[in-house]
């Protein structure tokens, strides 16, 4: 089953969305038994999406052979119970091969990375995601972030050129700004919020009209990340502020200790609650004892509470 266009939109419009880490054996390769068991956990729970391969699931450091093997596989295991969005990115023709895999390999969407390296001008950002967008069938959501960060005429125009663009994903957290493009470019797209740890922002998401996010931490507190989503969506402030304080704060302070720990916190936290993942890939850096120790501690707060 490949969910439409229209499909797609809803299903990231509402409800919470998982970026599940990629597993690696303790070679450092591709463990796909494990990411299968890892996936079929996730969609046991209350999510919307599956985002596979996503920058939690560290596709930049993977290969286009690996890239492959993980769609095919998440695709087979969700078996058309949610849509699958795999990831593309870096150059154009780059870009381009990683959506046409996902699309041959039954993925129903891509979330569409920042081009590499070089500061980028807007008419080349637009021409960067519409020759990408040209090159796949399949739903497209532009990740609004690092050096790919559009203004709202050019979300309008990407969208305008492109009728299988379907989402705006804000990877900034600069709220004036998205809100332009909100206010710009109306219900053509959804929207949906992806900074890192999200939840930290997504009272003021919210109050925007953007009704969900990408949920990194449900790699392993699921529960925790559902109950939050929950008591946001229902204006129950006292839970939302409760978790904000024990767990999100704290999880952000422990986050801030160094580049990359976005991701290499996440992998750590799938090990202390017994589904390891392996480690993250060379640029990244696993966490040490220390805040191994900080990380188990908020973990088990959160699973107690």
């Amino acid at each position: 089953m490949i969910y439409k266009h229209e499909d797609v939109k809803q299903a990231i419009s509402d409800g919470l969305l998982s970026f599940p880490v990629t597993d690696f054996d303790e070679q450092g390769r591709f463990d796909a038994e494990s990411y299968r068991q890892r996936l079929e956990w996730f969609i046991s729970h209350e999510i919307s999406a599956v985002f596979v391969a996503g920058g939690t699931g560290e596709f930049f450091n993977l290969s286009q052979e690996e890239f492959r093997e993980i769609v095919r596989l998440a695709v087979r295991t969700v078996d058309g119970k949610l849509p699958v969005i795999a990831s593309a990115g870096l150059s154009v023709a780059t870009g381009s091969n990683f959506a046409r895999i996902a699309e041959e390999e039954g993925a129903d969407g891509i979330l569409l990375m920042p081009p590499y390296l070089t500061e980028c001008p807007q008419d080349g950002l637009v021409a960067y995601a519409r020759q990408i967008c040209d090159a796949t069938a399949i739903s497209v959501i532009y990740y609004n972030r690092g050096n790919g960060v559009m203004s709202p005429d050019s979300v309008q125009r990407l969208a305008e050129a492109c009728p299988n663009l379907v989402g705006l994903k804000d990877g900034k957290g600069d709220m004036q700004a998205l809100n332009r493009v909100i206010k710009t470019v109306g219900d053509r797209l959804a929207y949906v919020g992806g900074v890192p740890t999200a939840e930290i922002i997504a009272e003021a998401y919210l109050a925007m009209g953007v009704n969900t996010y990408s949920s990194a931490v449900f790699n392993f507190v699921p529960d925790m990340a559902v109950t939050f989503y929950k008591a946001l969506r229902a204006g129950d402030t006292d839970t939302v502020q409760r978790i904000s304080r024990e767990f999100f704060l704290p999880f952000v302070d422990l986050r801030d200790n160094k580049a990359g720990y976005a991701v290499s916190l996440i992998k750590a936290g799938t090990d202390i609650i017994g589904r390891p993942s392996g480690s993250v890939r060379a640029p990244l850096e696993m966490p040490n004892d220390e805040e191994r120790a900080k990380l188990a501690a908020l973990i088990k707060k959160a699973q107690e509470s």
